[in-house]
Order: C-alpha cells, then sequence, then structure tokens
C-alpha cells in the first residue's frame, strides 16, 4: 500500500474535501488501499465485499460480492502489484459479534486477481480464533500480516502455501480485551513499524536477513488514541488512522516518532491511502457497530478525500 506524494499537512476545509459514497447500509469500512493507478479499494467488516473507486469516479461499486470466495468479514486490504493481486484479511467475526457474511470458520488471507475479481489465493492462519488485520509487504515478495487477538505477526513466503509465525512476543502488549497489534508497514530502514488498536501504542521491530530482531517501543511526541491502519510514504515517513477522529503523519527519528495531526473531526477513520494529492479516508463509523449506546451509523457510508496541501 505504498503511495508516495507531497507531505505537507492539510488544511483542508469541509467545501475542499471530496467524498465518495459507499453502497449499502451496513459497510463499516475497514481498510483502503490503492493501486499505482489511483483505483481505490475498500473492505466491510460487517458487509464483507470489497468495494471499489475507479479513477475519477464519484461513487463507488460492489467490485467482490459478500461472501465470495469463502470470504466472510473483511478487514485489512492490500494491492500487491507484484502478483497482480488485492490482498484482503476474511475473518470469521462471529466471535466479537459480528457475523460477516457466509458461515465458513476461520481467518485468510485471500488473494483477489486486480484484472477479474477472481479469487486466487487462500491461506488460512494456523491459529483457531485470530483475526487478520493488515498487510505489508516486503522486498523479496513475503507477505507479512498482523494477528489483533495474539501478539503475532506472520509470514507467508514466495510460493508458499502456508502462513508461519514469524514473530510472537509479550512485548507488544497484548490486552486482556480489546484488540491488539493492528497497522504494518515497513519504513525505508528495513525494519518493520506496526502499531497496536487498544493501547495505541508504535513499535519497530529490527530485520535482518529476513529474521526478526529487537523490538523497539517507540516514544511518540503526543499520546494516540485507537491506533489503526498504517502506511509508509517513504523515508521513514508513514501516514496512520486513529479511530478517535483523525489521521497523522508520522516520522520517525531514532527510537521516537514525530506525529503531526493532517485532518480532526473524522467519523472513525480507520485507514488512510495517499493518491497524488489527496488523502483518501474511509469513516469506518466502528462505535456504532460496537456499542449500541452511540445509536444508528451516518448514512451512506463514505470514503473522504482530503487535499494533501501544495
Amino acid at each position: 500500500m505504498v503511495v508516495t506524494a507531497g507531505f505537507l499537512i492539510s488544511t483542508a476545509s469541509a467545501e475542499e474535501m471530496k467524498h465518495v459514497a459507499l453502497p449499502g447500509n451496513n459497510v463499516y469500512p475497514e481498510s483502503i488501499a490503492a493501486a499505482s493507478d489511483g483505483t481505490l479499494y475498500i473492505s466491510g467488516l460487517a458487509s464483507g465485499g470489497i468495494y471499489r473507486v475507479k479513477p475519477g469516479a464519484s461513487v463507488a461499486e460492489e467490485w467482490i460480492k459478500p461472501g465470495a470466495y469463502d470470504t466472510r468479514s473483511t478487514f485489512g486490504v492490500l494491492v500487491d502489484e507484484a502478483k497482480g493481486l488485492l490482498l484482503v484479511c476474511s475473518n470469521d467475526a462471529s466471535g466479537i459479534g459480528v457475523p460477516g457474511p457466509g458461515a465458513v470458520p476461520g481467518t485468510f488471507i485471500k488473494g483477489f486477481d486486480l484484472k477479474t475479481g477472481e479469487g486466487k489465493l487462500s491461506v488460512a492462519f494456523p491459529k483457531a480464533g485470530s483475526i487478520c488485520n493488515d498487510f505489508a509487504i516486503a522486498e523479496d515478495g513475503s507477505i507479512f500480516a498482523t494477528n489483533t487477538s495474539s501478539p503475532q505477526i506472520l509470514r507467508l513466503k514466495p510460493g508458499s502455501n502456508e502462513l508461519e509465525v514469524w514473530l510472537e512476543s509479550a512485548d507488544f502488549n497484548q490486552p486482556k480485551e480489546g484488540a491488539g497489534l493492528d497497522g504494518i508497514a515497513f519504513g525505508g530502514d528495513g525494519n518493520l513499524y506496526v502499531n497496536t488498536y487498544t493501547n495505541a501504542e508504535l513499535y519497530r521491530v529490527d530485520v535482518k536477513d529476513g529474521k526478526p530482531g529487537n523490538i523497539t517501543k517507540l516514544k511518540t511526541s503526543r499520546p494516540l488514541k485507537l491506533a489503526d491502519g498504517l502506511r509508509s510514504t517513504g523515508g521513514q515517513s508513514f501516514i496512520m488512522a486513529e479511530g478517535s477522529g483523525s489521521i497523522d503523519r508520522l516520522t520517525v527519528n531514532g527510537d521516537e516518532a514525530n506525529v503531526e495531526t493532517i485532518k480532526e473531526g473524522l467519523a472513525g477513520p480507520t485507514s488512510v491511502a495517499l493518491v497524488g494529492n489527496t488523502y483518501w479516508v474511509p469513516e469506518g463509523q466502528l462505535a456504532h457497530l460496537f456499542d449500541a449506546k452511540s445509536g444508528p451509523p451516518t448514512l451512506p457510508f463514505r470514503i473522504v478525500g482530503i487535499p494533501a496541501g501544495q
């Protein structure tokens, strides 16, 4: 999901922001990914399926039907252009109160052909009760995925059809209640960076010869809240969503990370993709899904385009 562009902080007004509606009243978009041509792909935590927005389109289309290719609730998405696939986290989320489409148990990495939408890849997580959250791709083509329900990072090597637990560590401070590892991205230093949702912490995992090394909790310039989708924008810069309502730019320097707020006041942002000079953000509104006291969501569900500044 690496998309490069300018990094200036936006002061976009509501009038300058773009909006693209997602079809359906039960989507709760969880993740967004961008292809090199600007096509956007959005997952649906409650609805399942995948939505697509072609470059210049003002409306989203249902690209992968809910339940297709034995998918359930869809979480993280990532464009793997080298393989010609859209990678999708498919989870039986009934354990967290979200039945989703279908009845297939378990957690899978699914891959759909970018040209045809045909299902091409299906690899199960080895541990029951896992929740696949998001992806990063190494230079050798290996796919790395976070497990939100356990402090695990898994790896799928090129040509393999079996996921391996690449790293499992108590250092990630898995909460007894709530969600653990979430966003994941490689930095320009070749190391892996991950955040955690409930505890809202940021970590660096040293990588040498494809193997995990030291885990370092980074000191952020301000506290994070509900840290979610994490994307590299080149070098040691990242963009990130906070479920509390903002998207941010992170700049890592040593064991510290400077946090600059790009935009506040969003309705539960879950991820972010930078295409040209626009940040695209799905407003997940997850509080309305998991907390009955929050009432119904605002419809239609949508992704928001925020100018990135010139």
